[in-house]
């Protein structure tokens, strides 16, 4: 394995570093209350980073994600990036990439996916590809603003359906961090086919199938999202600290809040190692659903850790709802329970585990 990034890797994220930097300032994320802040999305589009990701892999878009997660930048970048440009890249048809990716690309078009799969969901098939598509998902992050959404029914073959279609309503459901998302509901709408009327029929069958890489993208990239989030909490933590005084010196020299700082920090590692070995997995090739569960659980239950301790070592100024570090506190948690419980994760890859073990 080899976690190096590639000049072009480096390149893009230092590019996400200024863009983030100058326009996530914490008076902009503020003001944009709980939506999307479009000057911002707009300016990352204009630079051409979520198109970058086709040439940079999951491991390149992971970087970027970081650097969003330090912010808490408020754009849908890591859903229209996995559930859109990753997405038909990889699975889609000719048809559809040539459709689809400009839009996805430029920003035009905005993708989100209701992943997991829903029981609820169900799809009736017709000719060419084509499919009326019933049920409802309670939570999908950043509905409000996509243009398609990413869609798998009860046998978790995928569909692309358009907001805006008949038969789709959109209900904004507020969460622990301001994603703009939204109830789907979905009365006879209609969709197509990721992969066309020849695609995966979404029954499991190992690594190669549609939904399982799909959901694997989407873990080890919100989970990279996490990675930010902590390393932005710590940040502020240890700015904190070195410079507020107590009976006439640091708060960072006392022994308990170096020890927080640094069990927070090597939790922060953790996340950042596991979620870059299944990024790297993926590029390569490799079977990378048993490291996404693994970086999803640490992205939570480590990261639940991290952004408590961050708000923790802030003393009663972290109580204060409008200081900064309170954003990354809920953007931890709401990321924790995106991702899943801790629970059932290790119980999801223990069943991965043992099946790759009977093979």
């Amino acid at each position: 394995m080899d976690f190096t990034p590639t000049e072009e890797q480096t390149a893009a994220q230092g590019l996400a570093a200024r863009i983030f930097g100058d326009l996530a300032t914490h008076e902009r994320l503020a003001a944009a209350g709980t939506g999307t802040d479009a000057e911002l999305w707009k300016a990352l589009c204009a630079a051409g980073l979520p198109g970058a990701v086709e040439e940079t892999g999951l491991l390149g878009l992971v970087l970027l994600l970081e650097e969003q997660g330090r912010t808490t930048a408020q754009v849908p970048f890591a859903a229209s990036c996995v559930y859109g440009v990753l997405a038909v890249a990889r699975h889609g048809t000719d048809e559809q990439r040539a459709r689809l990716l400009p839009g996805l690309r430029d920003g035009g078009h905005v993708a989100t996916g209701a992943f997991p799969a829903h029981a609820g969901v169900r799809a009736e098939e017709r000719p060419g590809g084509a499919g009326r598509l019933t049920g409802v998902v309670p939570v999908v992050p950043w509905l409000r603003d996509a243009t398609h959404v990413l869609v798998p029914d009860a046998r978790r073959a995928l569909w692309l359906v358009r907001t805006d279609g008949p038969g789709v309503r959109r209900d904004p459901v507020e969460t622990t961090a301001p994603w703009a998302a939204g109830r789907l509901c979905l009365d006879g709408a209609p969709g197509e086919r990721l992969g066309g009327a020849g695609g995966p029929s979404g029954a499991y069958d190992g690594p190669s199938d549609t939904y399982a890489d799909v959901l694997a993208t989407a873990r080890t990239a919100f989970a990279a999202l996490q990675t930010g989030v902590c390393a932005g909490s710590l940040a502020r933590a240890v700015g904190h600290t070195t410079t507020r005084e107590q009976f006439g010196r640091p708060l960072s020299t006392n022994q308990g809040v170096l020890l927080r700082a640094a069990d927070a920090h090597m939790d922060t590692e953790a996340i950042r190692v596991t979620v870059y070995e299944a990024a790297w997995r993926r590029d390569e090739g490799l079977d990378a659903a048993p490291h996404a569960l693994t970086a999803a659980w640490w992205a939570g239950e480590a990261g639940t850790r991290v952004v408590h301790a961050g708000q923790h070592l802030h003393g009663g100024v972290g109580a204060d709802v409008d200081h900064p570090v309170h954003r990354h506190f809920l953007w931890g948690r709401q990321l924790a329970a995106y991702l899943g419980s801790g629970a059932q994760l290790l119980e999801e890859l223990g069943e991965l585990l043992t099946k790759e073990g009977q093979v």
